[in-house]
């Protein structure tokens, strides 16, 4: 019987301490288009870029990005170019680059 009773005060203590929680949260900062990722450290520059013709222009809304060279490893790997679809209409792909051992991811801007 005291068992039975201790287990019934210690479920209801345990009540208590409990509440509920609601979270709401906004968002404020300079948004999806802004995203610069941190550079890569690299030891070696990429080959020369490969330049063709991008082909025909798809619809409203995407944007042609040229292919480039991106490392993977101890190697360079090509990028073929695309038509990527704009995150809001008056984005623009900043393009990746390699600066002083250093290589730059694209972003949206």
């Amino acid at each position: 019987m005291k068992t039975k009773l201790i287990g019934i005060l210690l479920l209801a203590g345990s009540s208590l301490f409990a509440r509920s929680h609601f979270s709401f949260s906004v968002g404020v900062g300079p948004g999806y288009g802004y995203y610069n990722p941190a550079p890569v450290m690299v030891y070696a520059p990429p080959p020369a870029p490969r330049y063709y013709a991008p082909p025909v222009y798809v619809r409203p809304g995407y944007s042609w990005v040229d292919g480039y060279w991106y490392p993977a490893g101890p190697r360079w790997v090509w990028r073929s170019g695309y038509w990527g679809r704009r995150p809001h209409p008056r984005a623009y792909w900043v393009s990746p680059r390699y600066n002083g051992g250093r290589w730059h991811r694209g972003y949206w801007r």
